[in-house]
């Protein structure tokens, strides 16, 4: 880490001291195939990390990050390859279990929730991966999670928000089958009732819907869906994901998984998070 005065969202040593095995090793093994053919790198892993985090926790555009960080291209750079080279899906993965276990759980969860979020998008957005939400008259993409009983990320699918939550679930599920064998039990709301609930069954998840009592006025919290609804509130502490800014849902993707490493990375090492709220 370069000498220089820390932002809010920098890893701090014990939180850096979670993520670099994983990073140092990735370099290594890129080093070793690249130095025949290029430069050594010359920037400092926790340096790009924490720029990518200062991105995602500020919501600026890459062009305006701070100029006592790596240059915005070398940082995009980096973000893209780990995003394509699935780092950040290792990183949240490892994280997870570690969570997990400090929790007395076990490592692997054996039930989860499934539901989605649609968010309006930038100008830079292709109108291609975007599309219409009729019932929350909004029009932009959709962020399908699926996460474990405490509220922690297993799957996410960023889509147009005009393709039905029924149409993402069965995509959802059929991940969690193949990344999470150990799920055999999953929640959802009624947008994910019958197909979703065959095709689970098919994949040997027991699907149950989560029904809203029709007695019930205003808002009433419902019975495990209110885990999933709380890392929706987590993740949109996170200014980059107020709105979708990415270009390629991948790197939206990307960036949930960049929100979830910086939050669980602060549960492991008891640090608090700072908001937004009364600054």
């Amino acid at each position: 880490m370069t000498d220089r005065r820390p932002y809010p969202s920098d890893l701090s040593n014990a939180r850096w001291a979670l993520i670099e095995p994983t990073l140092t090793a990735w370099r290594q093994e890129r080093t070793a195939r690249a130095l025949a053919f290029g430069r050594p790198p010359e920037h400092d892993l926790r340096d790009l990390l924490d720029a990518i985090l200062y991105v995602d926790r500020t919501g600026i555009p890459w062009r305006y990050l701070p100029h006592d960080y790596p240059p915005w291209e070398t940082v995009y750079a980096y973000f893209a390859r780990w995003q394509k080279e699935g780092v950040f899906d290792q990183l949240n993965g490892l994280l997870r279990r570690l969570v997990r276990t400090a929790e007395g759980r076990d490592p692997e969860p054996s039930a989860c929730i499934v539901d989605s979020q649609s968010v309006k998008t930038s100008t830079n957005v292709p109108t291609s991966t975007q599309g219409p939400d009729v019932g929350k008259r909004i029009v932009g993409r959709k962020r399908n999670i699926v996460t474990d009983t405490m509220g922690l990320l297993l799957v996410v699918l960023v889509t147009a928000a005009s393709v039905q939550d029924g149409t993402a679930g069965r995509q959802l599920l059929t991940r969690v089958a193949a990344e999470h064998p150990t799920v055999c039990k999953a929640w959802a709301d009624m947008g994910y009732k019958n197909a979703v609930v065959e095709h689970g069954a098919a994949l040997g998840i027991d699907v149950e819907i989560v029904r809203r009592d029709p007695a019930t006025r205003g808002f009433v919290i419902q019975p495990r869906r209110w885990v999933v609804e709380r890392t929706f509130g987590w993740l949109m502490n996170h200014r980059r994901l107020a709105r979708d800014y990415e270009a390629l849902p991948a790197r939206s993707e990307a960036m949930v998984h960049v929100a979830m490493i910086g939050l669980m990375t602060r549960r492991l090492t008891g640090e608090t998070t700072p908001t937004w709220r009364g600054t």
